[in-house]
C-alpha cells in the first residue's frame, strides 16, 4: 500500500502561483510513476501532469503546459506541482497519484490516490 497525502492548494488570484505537495509513505516511493489530476465540479478527473521514477521524464497536459511543472524529490518521498500564471480555469480539486507501471495520462493507470486538495482561483 502506498499512502498520499496533498497539501499546498488554497486561494490565489488569476496570475498567481501556488504549490502543491503530495507525501507518500508505505512502499518505495522511487519505484512508482506519478501523476497529478484534477476534478472540477459536475466534471470527470482529468490529466494534469505525470513524472517517471527518476523525475527526468515529465508529461502535462496541453491546457497547463508552460505553466505548471511536476517535480519529485525521491529523498523526501514527495511529488510537487508548481502551478503559475492561474487561471479560473484552473479552479479544481487536485489529486496526486502513484502509479507502478509506466507513467501515463489514463486515470485508470494509477494504483494509489491522495484525498485531494482544493485550488480555487480568482478572476
Amino acid at each position: 500500500q502506498v499512502q498520499l497525502v496533498e497539501s499546498g492548494g488554497g486561494l490565489a488570484q488569476a496570475g498567481g502561483s501556488l504549490r502543491l505537495a503530495c507525501a507518500a509513505s508505505g512502499r518505495t516511493f522511487s519505484n512508482y510513476a506519478m501523476g497529478w489530476f484534477r476534478q472540477a465540479p459536475g466534471k470527470e478527473r482529468e490529466f494534469v501532469a505525470a513524472i517517471n521514477w527518476s523525475g527526468r521524464s515529465t508529461y502535462y497536459a496541453d491546457s497547463v503546459k508552460g505553466r505548471f511543472t511536476c517535480s519529485r524529490d525521491n529523498a523526501k518521498n514527495t511529488v510537487y506541482l508548481q502551478m503559475n500564471s492561474l487561471k479560473p480555469e484552473d479552479t479544481a480539486v487536485y489529486y496526486c497519484a502513484a502509479n507502478s507501471r509506466l507513467y501515463s495520462n489514463s486515470v485508470d493507470a494509477y494504483d494509489y490516490w491522495g484525498q485531494g486538495t482544493q485550488v480555487t482561483v480568482s478572476s
